[in-house]
């Protein structure tokens, strides 16, 4: 029987993090702070020496809209890096934390698989360096500092109905949604209606995955609005007095995580917001400071690159200055064959009528990559042992038609060897000029900026919203917060906004039906369809299968 995720992550034979980092990036142990043995952050005092040195090329996976069947993209980034090491480039994967929520609910963790993980696994899966907990603590004072503020005299004025600063926590829990606080009594403050979302779609981790520095992190926090005064006029984290003491909770995780892949190659693991309802990207920080560690990183954006990839571009890129020199594209033949209709117990079996259907989904994504956002691009088929020689053919010759390079790619049972001709690919698309654009420009309005995304990307005639909606565009708009990029919240598993839609849809209608303003990460949320900011648990959670045993060993965790 064949190994799982974490048995083989178990199996690892690891660097001590501290030989890892002299001997592959020529970082002392002085510039490293250990969370023992095998993973440690980079002090930003080494990363702010790096200035003077050239990047190296930034590499983008992405994917098409994600199925039930999996497709593994973050599995393909980690297995990319090894397989640049092991064709003798010097690589680095820069990825997301994984959050709570989805390793104790439906998804899982978020390491990798198979021999392409990063490791400890089990560390990066749960609590890691406790950057998420320091965010949720950060957040959450903020949301007592506000409520405190309104209990002794309000002097700020804040109306109470309009608080728009919820609570998070670090896991999914769909009770928690909507609540009231306050009760028992005046002791306890004044009753309202409140509620939580999950911690990775807080703004203040967004702010903390688009910060370029302490003193940045500081500045954005500050500007956090948390409500309106009853003049309608924002309040602010910096008028609360607290932005100070939320970069304190903050210091220590702003530094990048340093882990290793199971090939002992260097691997910054931070952040991390998801990309259905937030920006999707990791930090900053940790990509800036890999590119001028090595020759390629390669990072990933939350699911297809409808969400992930469009916010990778229009938001981290916008901001930062990055660029990307190539793109991957992530498929399997399981997930293209659901696309097409094929029903999720029958994907095993070939059905090239059913391939032949759901390749259209990966094609309006290659037509996003290429054309719309401008950046040459590569397919990776991830290889099952089910699929069959000719719907790899016709794959194939669709993708061939397309005008684009396919690879087949076996680093889930391979390690780095088995990807090495998508790391061949990758180093000649690097070689080549590429000329990102963005989606919209920063002058559009931002009713514009969403119809952009919605036409172009999603394939939609059009945007929709209510007329409290478009008033509060309006406000923000006429408030001078028009210049910010727009970050939709909607579902992964659609180019519409209804989850059960398959393929690639068009002529579809995107209802905006919310509007949130993260004037400190400077985005404006537009939350669409039936999206949850936080999620439920399914009926079957993973946390039903983790467990541990006698000897002190994870099991049951993927």
């Amino acid at each position: 029987m064949p190994q799982s995720d974490i048995e083989i992550a178990q199996s690892a034979r690891l660097m001590r993090i501290t030989d890892l980092a002299r001997e592959r990036l020529g970082i002392s142990d002085d510039h490293l702070v250990p969370y023992g043995h095998y993973k440690a952050k980079l002090s930003l005092d080494h990363i702010a020496t790096l200035d003077d040195r050239p990047d190296g090329k930034l590499v983008l996976v992405t994917a098409i809209s994600p199925t039930p069947a999996g497709e593994g993209k973050t599995t393909t980034t980690v297995g990319l890096v090894d397989a640049l090491n092991h064709i003798g480039q010097r690589a680095i994967v820069a990825l997301r934390e994984p959050s709570l929520g989805p390793v104790f609910g439906l998804k899982g963790g978020a390491a990798g698989g198979g021999h392409a993980q990063v490791v400890p696994m089990e560390d990066i899966n749960l609590h890691f360096t406790g950057d998420f907990h320091a965010i949720g603590a950060a957040h959450n004072l903020l949301a007592a500092a506000l409520d405190n503020h309104v209990h002794h005299g309000n002097a700020l004025g804040i109306d109470a109905r309009r608080i728009v600063w919820k609570r998070v926590m670090d896991m999914n829990d769909r009770a928690l949604r909507d609540i009231t606080v306050g009760l028992g009594g005046p002791g306890n403050g004044f009753p309202r209606q409140d509620g939580f979302d999950i911690v990775v779609a807080s703004e203040v981790m967004a702010i903390f995955c688009l910060a370029t520095s302490l003193a940045d992190l500081k500045a954005r926090l500050g500007r956090i609005v948390v409500a309106y005064t009853r003049a309608q006029q924002p309040v602010t984290a910096a008028q609360l007095k607290v932005h100070g003491a939320m970069a304190v909770l903050l210091k220590d995780a702003l530094a990048p995580n340093l882990v290793q892949t199971l090939e002992n190659n260097p691997a910054f693991v931070h952040g991390g917001p998801f990309a259905n309802i937030a920006h999707g990207c990791n930090s900053v920080l940790a990509t800036k400071a890999a590119l001028k560690l090595a020759d390629y990183v390669v990072t990933e954006a939350g699911f297809g690159a409808d969400l992930g990839a469009e916010k990778f571009i229009d938001i981290k890129c916008r901001k930062s200055g990055l660029r990307p020199s190539a793109v991957v594209i992530v498929a399997t033949v399981r997930a293209l064959k659901y696309h097409g209709g094929a029903d999720l117990k029958a994907l095993g079996v070939e059905d090239l009528g059913a391939l032949s259907r759901g390749i259209a989904n990966l094609q309006r994504h290659l037509h996003n990559v290429t054309q719309v956002y401008g950046l040459p691009a590569v397919v990776s088929v991830n290889h099952f042992t089910q699929d069959t020689e000719a719907e790899h053919a016709l794959l194939a010759d669709r993708v061939k038609a397309l005008g684009a390079p396919l690879v087949l790619a076996r680093h889930w049972a391979e390690g780095g060897a088995g990807a090495a001709a998508l790391a061949h690919e990758v180093v000649r698309l690097c070689a080549e000029p590429a000329s990102m654009r963005f989606v919209y420009d920063d002058a559009d309005p931002l009713w514009d900026k969403a119809l952009k995304i919605a036409t172009q990307v999603y394939g939609a005639a059009g945007i929709s919203a209510a007329a409290p909606v478009r008033r509060r565009l309006d406000e923000l708009q006429a408030a001078g917060y028009g210049r910010l990029p727009v970050c939709i919240a909607k579902t992964q598993s659609s180019f519409s906004t209804d989850a059960s839609v398959r393929g690639a849809p068009d002529g579809h209608t995107v209802d905006i039906r919310e509007v949130r303003l993260a004037a400190g990460a400077e985005f404006v949320v537009l939350v669409c369809g039936d999206i949850m900011t936080m999620p439920g648990l399914p009926a079957v959670p993973s946390a039903e299968r983790i467990d541990i045993d006698d000897d002190g060993r994870v099991v049951g965790l993927f």
